[in-house]
């Protein structure tokens, strides 16, 4: 019985309990494992995943980085752990990864991580658990290797190879949503350098199902939805990463990079619907699935767009 209530509260923890949002996350092929998780996992993985892009690391980087923090923590920036370890990946400020302040901020965490991964030599071609190994000394280097298949799935949606993978039940939190919100939050995870991709600042557009207008510094609400905003996000032809070099994969790729980012982040900003080539997801429909055509699809890779519901 005692193993029993233990099996349930780890469950419990490790998915979020009952009510709390989840997020799922399926094979690019259409058939194979899906892996499901919360809201909040979804936010702190996209997060690593977008670190991990700007910074023109390959989608293999980006699998160690995920399954790493998927044993650390996972993926949950946890103020605790074993000695003075904290955050995602459990750095410690007495090993020199940085202040307890900026190891609990998810992005300088994740640039960290890529940092001493960036310095294994031939991270790429080593098994997952001897790159995540060389990075992070655990006690228990062999635990990396069960999260792969998880980490792998997660990777190939969010930087973008396999499209409309990723689906969130977007339920919104207590946490400020809306337009600005969404710009904050790009800026946190792709760094400054996206704003010039949307024009110095995310612009609120006119209705999602309405030709786009262009960009405006000022946001303004969507017509037929009540506070609601619909943010153009443009997709350059090239994407640069943090040190201007071109980022891995093409237009289509950082576009749909940028549309799971925001159904990841679904919750945690209000976002109601997000668009991207022809396909549409829309927080609270059946199975919140990516829907071809419909209300709110454009067929152009030219813009990612999310409506917020503030």
């Amino acid at each position: 019985m005692l193993l029993g209530v233990a099996g349930y509260l780890t469950a419990h923890y490790l998915t979020g309990g009952t009510g709390v949002p989840k997020c799922r996350v399926v094979p690019g092929t259409g058939d194979g494992a899906s892996y499901e998780f919360t809201a909040e996992q979804a936010v702190n993985a996209a997060t690593i995943s977008a670190v991990g892009t700007n910074r023109g690391m390959p989608e293999r980087a980006v699998t160690i980085a995920l399954a790493t923090a998927l044993q650390e923590s996972a993926l949950r920036n946890i103020d605790y752990g074993d000695r003075d370890s904290l955050g995602l990946f459990q750095q410690r400020p007495s090993q020199g990864w940085g202040s307890e302040q900026e190891i609990m901020d998810p992005a300088y965490a994740a640039g960290e991580f890529y940092e001493h991964l960036d310095k294994v030599e031939g991270y790429a071609s080593l098994p997952l658990t001897v790159a995540a190994q060389r990075v992070q000394r655990s006690g228990y280097p062999d635990a990396y290797a069960k999260h792969e298949p998880d980490a792998a799935l997660l990777a190939a949606a969010l930087t973008g190879r396999a499209a409309a993978t990723l689906t969130c039940e977007g339920r919104p939190d207590v946490r400020p949503g809306g337009p600005q919100a969404v710009r904050a939050a790009l800026v946190r995870d792709f760094g400054r350098g996206v704003l010039q991709e949307t024009g110095a600042a995310v612009a609120a557009s006119p209705p999602a199902a309405s030709p786009s207008a262009g960009t405006s510094p000022v946001g303004t609400p969507s017509a037929g939805s009540s506070g609601a905003h619909t943010v153009t996000v443009p997709v350059p032809e090239t994407s640069p990463d943090g040190n201007g070099k071109g980022s891995e994969g093409g237009k289509r790729q950082r576009g749909w990079a940028l549309a799971h980012w925001a159904v990841a982040n679904s919750s945690a900003l209000h976002v109601r619907q997000v668009s991207y080539a022809g396909r549409v997801w829309t927080a609270g429909s059946t199975r919140s699935e990516w829907r071809t055509g419909g209300p709110g699809s454009r067929d152009t890779t030219d813009e990612v767009r999310i409506v917020t519901g503030q």
